[in-house]
């Protein structure tokens, strides 16, 4: 009996310090994504910005953070996680001190993209680890808790703490919170892949179907395009339909506290054999939310679409996540998974703005572009399924 218990306890460990290390660097290394509407402002004042300049040099961050996922491929199945995670941290500690410190915006660029790029990378270990645990779904709605939690954390308190001080002390507390994880790093296994990475004697080497394989990173393409088009424009759906800012920003403020409650019930209901279930309904939430966006919805109707869709979004996404993972035991999978979620969050704002303008600012031409993602999304998920 205590031989049993003991063993249990091993097989649970690894599992718990993963998490633990997932929670840790999802919270810390998004503050990346999250601090744009807290330090566009302050940017714009220190270096004399243009809107142009500010946009480009969070595009370049949003880029590198995505396209981290390409050297990738060359170093995720020969480092030591451990080694590579305390490497990627270090070069995040030392592009958020020097980003403070620099005083022209070339080089503040050239530090931000190195920032991301190692950021990126660490982003890359989670997903790739994520998919390695006992329980996939959970692993990935514990990502994506953490994120939303310190995304509302920023909006709420950065603005006011930050009020009075420089684009520099955001930057240092941005360092100052990355040394904290350097004190999870040893959490998890480092030679998890290597170990995982020959079959045993007599053991087919596991391959990924190639439909099912397509159909996931295409799934996962759309789901992104579809949510980030949608989502970048949904306060001005409710400035056209007449809703007062303040509404709205109440509304959008619930709406992520749904966002974060449908990720913590992910996270709770963990890996099950209801995924596909649980996949048809978010998707259909998703598709009913957009629907109630069409015309010019009032204050009520724009709010259930809103939390609608921002629960949908955050409880689709682990078993969505999870799908990909069960494809393979491989690493690069889910290395080019992370790269889809990149070039959908850039592709997604930029296909609805041009949607929109040509339209002459009307948002049906947009929505219906959203809305025929998400199906699509929900359909090829389907196919990917393991049977």
């Amino acid at each position: 009996m205590a031989t049993t218990a003991q063993a249990a306890r091993a097989a649970v460990s690894p599992d718990k310090g993963t998490y633990t290390y997932i929670a840790v660097f999802s919270a810390v290394l998004y503050t990346v994504l999250l601090i744009a509407p807290v330090i566009a402002g302050k940017l714009i004042e220190q270096f004399g910005l243009t809107p142009v300049q500010v946009g480009t040099l969070f595009s370049l961050e949003l880029g590198a953070f995505s396209l981290a996922t390409v050297p990738a491929y060359l170093w995720l199945r020969r480092l030591n996680l451990r080694t590579a995670s305390y490497i990627f941290t270090a070069v995040v500690i030392a592009g958020n001190v020097v980003s403070g410190f620099v005083d022209d915006f070339g080089l503040l660029m050239i530090a931000r993209v190195v920032t991301s790029l190692a950021a990126g990378s660490i982003t890359v270990i989670i997903l790739t680890l994520s998919g390695k645990t006992a329980n996939p779904s959970r692993a990935f709605g514990i990502f994506v808790v953490f994120q939303l939690a310190m995304g509302a954390l920023i909006l709420a308190v950065f603005p006011s703490l930050f009020a009075g001080a420089a684009v520099s002390a955001i930057y240092w507390t941005l360092a100052g919170l990355a040394v904290l994880c350097l004190l999870v790093v040893n959490r998890i296994d480092g030679e998890v892949l290597r170990t995982a990475a020959a079959p045993a004697p007599g053991q087919a080497a596991n391959r990924v179907p190639v439909l099912k394989a397509a159909a996931g990173m295409a799934a996962v393409l759309l789901f992104y395009i579809a949510l980030s088009g949608v989502w970048s424009f949904i306060a001005q759906i409710s400035a056209a339909s007449g809703i007062d800012l303040s509404a709205s920003s109440l509304v959008l403020s619930l709406a992520t506290v749904g966002g974060i409650l449908s990720a913590l019930v992910a996270t709770a209901l963990g890996e099950t054999p209801r995924r596909k279930l649980y996949l048809a309904a978010g998707y259909a939430g998703m598709a009913l939310s957009i629907v109630l966006l069409f015309g010019s919805p009032a204050l009520i109707q724009f709010a259930v679409a809103a939390v609608i869709f921002k629960f949908a979004w955050t409880f689709i996404l682990p078993y969505l996540l999870s799908t990909l993972s069960s494809l393979s035991s491989g690493a690069h999978l889910m290395n080019t998974t992370n790269l889809m979620i990149g070039t959908g969050f850039s592709i997604g704002p930029i296909v609805s703005g041009a949607l929109i303008q040509s339209a002459g600012g009307s948002f049906t031409g947009m929505l219906v572009f959203a809305l025929a993602g998400v199906l699509a999304s929900g359909a090829l998920v389907l196919i990917a399924q393991r049977r």
